[in-house]
C-alpha cells in the first residue's frame, strides 16, 4: 500500500521492555513491507541499520544470503506509542515553574498561576491512511500532558528547555503516523522544538504554538518525510492544503504578532508623514518607484496620506513579521548588546560636537576611537558631568572605543587609501562585484542625452596613455588591461537634489584601472561628473590623474574619497540591500505560502530563509526609513531608496544573479568549458571570484543531486502544482513591477529548476556574506572608505580653493563625515558585521539524518556537500599564504577571508552563513 511504505519497525516494540544500544552510523528508515492479517515483515537493509535491539518479545531476525534482515512481529498485541517532545517556554513562564516546583505549598490548584502548569498540551496522531468507515484519516486518541510534571537537565532548565514523553493510543491498524496535531491549552505560548516517536520517527516542528484561546485550531505538523504533491498520501491530502491555507490568510486586517501568515505588500511605510512632509517618503513598488515586495503588516493608514501605513512606535512595538520569523535568544540578545555597545561608543564624539560648533580634527581624533590607539588628548571634554560620572574624563577607556578594523592593522592610519589598496579592494575588499572590464573607451553613458547631455564620456586617451606601459588605448582593451568602476549613471539622475540636502556633496564617478603584470589593479584617471545646470545640456565634467606635485596629490586624494563615497552607497542600497535582502523576500513569502513543508523545495530551501524576514524589517524600523541609518550616513541621503529603485528598473536580473553570469555580465570572465566552472577569469587573482566560484559549483552540484532525485522528468517539474504556483506567485507578485521582463527563467525543465534554486541559495549564502559580514574590517576606518563627502573638489575660481591651497589636509578632513557621523556609522557596521553564536553556516549537516530520513542518497549528497564545503576552507587558507597571490597575500595585505565558511561569534570579517542574517 502506498500510504504504509517507509513505517518504522519501532512502532511494533514494546516500549517498556526495549533498551536500544545506538551505533555511531546514521539512523536510516527500515523499508516497510504491508502483509495483510496479524503479521507485518519490516525488510531491514543489514548496513542501514543503526541500532541493536535487546527486547523481551519474540523477535526473530533470519539474515539472508542477500545481506539482508527480516523482522517478523505480531502487530496484534501493540497499541501504544512513545513520543518524546522538547519544548522551550519563555523566561517568565520558566521562573513561575521552577517557584512551584521548590515551594509547592504556596500555590494551590486554583490559583491565579494555575494558568501556567495544569492545562497541559494535547496531542493526536494523524496516520497517512484514511478510515475506510469513514474515508477520514486515522487518528490517535488526543493525550495531554503537563510538561509542570516534567524531569529535566537543570542545564536545560535554565534555558527554559524541558523534554518530557507522551503516550499515544493507536490502533493496530493505524498504518504510517504521517502527522501530529498539537494543541496548547496554557494561556502563554510555547515553542515546540521537536517530536520523535520511539527514537526513529520525527517531527522537526521549530514553531511557537499559540494558546487555543488565541488560536482555535490545533497545529498541524508533518513527519520529516518528503511528497511532492501528486505522492502526498490520503490521509494527508487535506491537512497539506489546510496547513498552506493557513499560513496565506485571506489579505485582509491588521497582522498580530502571534500570527503566522505570509502575505505580500508596497513599501509604504518607510516615511512619517503625521509629522510633516520632512518626514513623507514615497511608495516603493509600483510604476514610479518599481521595487520588490515586503511582507504585508495590515497597520492602519497614516493620519495625513491614506495610501501610506502608519509608523509604529518602536520603543514599546515591532512590525510584525510571522510569529516563527522572530529574533530569539542568543541572536536577540546580542543583538541589543551590540546596540547599547555602539551608544556607548558614540557618548564622547556626542558630547565633544555639543561643546563646540566647529571642532577641529586631526587624525589623531580618528586613531583614538579604536582600542591599543595612542592616547588622546582630552582636555576638551574635561569638565561634562556626564563623562566625570562615566570617570573617563582626560582619557577614553577602552569600553568606549572600537576594536581595531583588519585593514588597517598594519598601522597605516593615513587619512586616504593607497593606490594599491582601492584596486585591491575591488576585487577583494567588501564591494568587489561593482568592477567591470572596459569594452569602449571613452565610456559611454545610457541616460538619455537630451537631459543629461552627451553619452560620452570627457575622458581621453592622454589621460591614461602614459600608465598603459606602452601599450595603446585599443591594444589594452583587447589585451583586457583595462577596467572600470562606472557609478555615473545611477549618481548622476539624483546629484541635483543630493548635492541640495546640507552636508552632502556628490560626483557622479568612474575610475579606470590597469592591470599590471603583478595582476593587481592601479587607478589611472577618474571622472566626476555633475548634472546639467542653469538649463543648458552640458554637463560638468573633471578628470584626475595621478599625481605629478603636492597639489595634485591632494586632489588625487579627494577624488578617490568621493570615489569610495560613490561605492559605499551602491554597495548598500544596490548590492547588499536590493540585491540580497529586497529581492529575496518575495521568493521567501511564497515559498511560505506554496510550498508545504512536505515539499522537497520547501525542506532544502528552509535552512536558507531563516532571520531574512524579521531582519528586513529591522530595516524598515531604522535602517531604510525617513532618516534612517541610510539616509544619515551616506551621500545620497534621503534619495537612497529611489536610486535602489532605478537600478532595480534598469539593471537587477535574475537571470544573471548567479556568479558565472554576473562575472560574464561585467566582462570579468567569458565562457570556456574547458575550464572547471565553464567561465575564464579575466584576472586570474580575483579572490572574490575565485573563492566563490568554489562555494558556487559545490551548491550546484548539490542542487542539481536533490532536484534530478525527486525530479528524474521534465513532465514531474511542469505538473508541480505547489512549485509552479510558487515561482509564478514569487514573479507576478512579488516582483510584480518586472512580471513582463522576458529573462525570467522558465520552470519547465529539472536543470531550469536547478537553476533557480542554485540562485537563491547562492544570494541568501555566500554572495550576502561576502557584501555583509567584511563591513567592519573594509569600512571601518572612515577616512580610507567615507560613506558619504561633505564637500566637492574645489576650483580655482573658488573662494574655498584658497582654503584647500593652505591646508589641504584640513580641507580633506573637513570633507569627511565628522567624528560623531563616523561613530555612528562605525556603530551601525560593527552591530551588522557580527556572527551571533546561534549561526547557522553552509555546510552543516547536524540534522540532516533526521530531517531527510528514509531518503539515503539525499542525505550521501549533504555529506558530500559538507565534505566538499571543508575542503574549500582548506584550499582559501593556503590561497591566503601563496605569495605569488598579491590581492591577497603580503606585506600589509590582510588575507582574504570573507568566503571562508566557518567563523566564531563576533566581527571576524569570515563566515558564510546558510542565510541572510546578523
Amino acid at each position: 500500500m502506498a500510504g504504509a511504505k517507509n513505517m518504522l519497525a519501532s512502532f511494533s516494540f514494546p516500549h517498556k521492555e526495549m533498551k536500544t544500544t545506538i551505533n555511531t552510523l546514521p539512523v536510516y528508515p527500515l523499508n516497510y513491507q504491508y502483509v495483510s492479517g496479524k503479521t507485518t515483515t519490516f525488510t531491514i537493509p543489514s548496513f542501514h541499520s543503526s541500532c541493536k535491539w535487546k527486547t523481551g518479545c519474540n523477535l526473530k531476525v533470519v539474515k539472508t544470503s542477500m545481506a539482508m534482515e527480516e523482522v517478523k512481529v505480531d502487530a496484534s498485541s501493540f497499541s501504544k506509542l512513545t513520543a518524546t517532545v522538547s519544548i522551550r517556554i519563555s523566561k517568565e513562564v520558566n521562573l513561575v515553574k521552577k517557584m512551584i516546583k521548590s515551594f509547592p505549598w504556596l500555590y494551590s490548584r486554583n490559583d491565579s498561576l494555575d494558568k501556567f502548569v495544569v492545562k497541559g498540551i494535547g496531542f493526536q496522531l494523524v496516520s497517512t491512511q484514511l478510515d475506510p468507515s469513514t474515508m477520514k484519516p486515522k487518528m490517535s486518541k488526543e493525550s495531554v500532558k503537563e510538561w509542570s510534571k516534567c524531569t529535566t537537565d537543570e542545564k536545560d532548565n535554565d534555558r527554559g528547555c524541558f523534554t518530557f514523553e507522551v503516550e499515544l493510543v493507536i490502533d493496530a491498524d493505524f498504518g504510517e503516523p504521517g502527522a501530529i496535531l498539537v494543541r496548547n491549552n496554557y494561556e502563554e505560548e510555547l515553542y515546540l522544538d521537536a517530536i520523535s516517536l520511539e527514537g526513529f520517527f520525527h517531527f522537526s516542528c521549530n514553531s511557537w504554538i499559540q494558546p487555543a484561546q488565541t488560536s482555535k485550531q490545533r497545529r498541524i505538523f508533518f513527519a520529516n518525510k518528503v511528497y511532492l504533491p501528486c505522492q502526498t498520501p490520503k490521509g494527508l491530502r487535506d491537512l497539506r492544503a489546510k496547513e498552506l491555507n493557513n499560513k496565506r490568510g485571506d489579505g485582509n486586517g491588521l497582522r498580530l504578532p502571534s500570527e503566522r501568515i505570509y502575505d505580500y505588500d508596497v513599501y509604504n511605510d518607510l516615511g512619517d508623514p503625521d509629522k510633516g512632509a520632512k518626514h513623507a517618503r514615497p511608495t516603493l513598488g509600483g510604476e514610479r518607484n518599481p521595487h520588490p515586495r515586503r511582507c504585508r503588516t495590515g497597520r492602519p493608514s497614516s493620519s495625513t496620506d491614506e495610501t501610506m501605513e502608519k509608523r509604529i512606535d518602536t520603543l514599546i512595538s515591532s512590525i510584525y513579521v510571522p510569529r516563527d520569523e522572530v529574533l530569539e535568544g542568543a541572536r536577540r540578545t546580542e543583538f541589543l548588546i551590540g546596540t547599547w555597545k555602539g551608544l556607548l561608543r558614540n557618548i564622547p564624539p556626542l558630547v565633544a560636537t555639543s561643546r563646540k560648533s566647529e571642532i577641529s580634527r586631526d587624525l589623531s581624533d580618528v586613531a583614538g576611537l579604536y582600542k591599543g590607539a595612542p592616547q588622546v588628548d582630552q582636555t576638551s571634554l574635561k569638565g561634562f558631568g556626564l563623562l566625570n560620572f562615566l570617570d573617563i574624563s582626560g582619557y577614553i577607556k577602552e569600553i568606549f572605543k572600537f576594536e581595531t578594523p583588519k585593514n588597517i592593522l598594519s598601522g597605516d592610519t593615513t587619512s586616504y587609501v593607497r593606490d594599491d589598496e582601492l584596486g585591491r579592494q575591488t576585487l577583494a575588499g567588501m564591494n568587489p562585484i561593482s568592477i567591470e572590464r572596459l569594452r569602449v573607451f571613452p565610456p559611454v553613458s545610457k541616460l538619455d542625452p537630451s537631459i543629461y547631455g552627451p553619452s560620452e564620456s570627457n575622458l581621453k586617451e592622454e589621460h591614461i596613455i602614459g600608465h598603459l606601459n606602452g601599450l595603446s588605448v585599443q591594444q589594452a582593451i583587447d589585451e583586457n588591461k583595462l577596467f572600470i568602476l562606472d557609478y555615473h549613471d545611477i549618481y548622476l539622475p539624483f546629484l541635483e537634489r543630493i548635492n541640495a540636502q546640507e552636508g552632502r556633496k556628490a560626483y557622479g564617478t568612474r575610475t579606470i584601472f590597469y592591470l599590471t603584470t603583478m595582476g593587481t589593479l592601479n587607478p589611472i584617471a577618474i571622472e566626476l561628473s555633475l548634472p546639467p545646470k542653469d538649463g543648458s545640456n552640458i554637463p560638468s565634467r573633471q578628470v584626475l590623474t595621478p599625481p605629478v606635485d603636492a597639489t595634485t596629490n591632494w586632489l588625487w586624494q579627494l577624488g578617490k574619497a568621493h570615489v569610495c563615497s560613490n561605492e559605499a552607497g551602491v554597495h548598500q542600497l544596490i548590492h547588499h540591500w536590493l540585491r540580497a535582502h529586497a529581492c529575496m523576500e518575495p521568493f521567501i513569502i511564497a515559498t511560505h505560502r506554496h510550498l508545504s513543508s512536505l515539499h522537497p523545495v520547501f525542506k532544502l530551501l528552509n535552512p536558507h530563509m531563516r532571520h531574512t524576514l524579521a531582519i528586513n524589517a529591522t530595516a524598515r524600523e531604522s535602517l531604510i526609513c525617513a532618516e534612517g541609518t541610510i539616509e544619515r550616513d551616506f551621500s545620497p541621503g534621503k534619495y537612497s531608496m529611489e536610486m535602489a529603485c532605478a537600478a532595480y528598473r534598469d539593471w537587477w536580473r535574475f537571470d544573471l544573479e548567479g556568479l558565472p553570469a554576473d562575472l560574464v555580465r561585467r566582462g570579468m570572465a567569458i565562457p570556456d568549458e574547458s575550464k572547471p566552472h565553464g567561465i575564464r577569469l579575466l584576472i586570474e587573482d580575483y579572490p572574490y571570484a575565485n573563492d566563490g566560484l568554489l562555494i558556487w559549483s559545490a551548491i550546484q552540484e548539490l542542487v542539481l543531486s536533490y532536484v534530478n532525485h525527486y525530479y528524474p522528468e521534465e513532465n514531474v517539474v511542469i505538473s508541480d502544482k505547489e512549485l509552479q504556483s510558487w515561482y509564478s506567485e514569487a514573479i507576478n507578485v512579488g516582483h510584480a513591477d518586472l512580471r513582463e521582463a522576458n529573462w525570467w527563467p522558465k520552470l519547465c525543465t529539472p536543470n531550469k529548476l536547478t537553476e533557480i534554486l542554485t540562485i537563491l541559495i547562492w544570494i541568501s549564502s555566500a554572495q550576502h556574506a561576502s557584501l555583509n559580514f567584511g563591513q567592519y574590517h573594509y569600512g571601518g576606518y572612515v577616512p580610507k572608505r567615507p560613506p558619504l563627502m561633505q564637500k566637492l573638489i574645489p576650483q580655482e575660481h573658488e573662494l574655498e580653493y584658497a582654503y584647500f591651497m593652505g591646508d589641504p589636509q584640513g580641507y580633506f578632513l573637513a570633507s569627511l563625515p565628522s567624528l560623531f557621523q563616523s561613530t555612528k556609522y562605525m556603530a551601525v557596521i560593527d552591530i551588522i558585521s557580527a556572527h551571533s553564536r546561534d549561526e547557522s553556516y553552509i555546510g552543516e549537516i547536524k540534522d540532516v539524518i533526521t530531517n531527510w530520513s528514509g531518503e539515503p542518497n539525499i542525505i550521501k549528497a549533504f555529506y558530500r556537500f559538507s565534505m566538499k564545503i571543508k575542503s574549500i576552507e582548506d584550499e582559501i587558507k593556503r590561497r591566503n599564504a601563496d605569495m605569488r597571490l598579491r590581492n591577497r597575500c603580503g606585506v600589509g595585505v590582510p588575507p582574504y577571508e570573507l568566503l571562508i565558511p566557518t567563523s566564531k561569534p563576533g566581527v571576524t570579517g569570515r563566515g558564510v552563513p546558510n542565510s541572510i542574517t546578523v
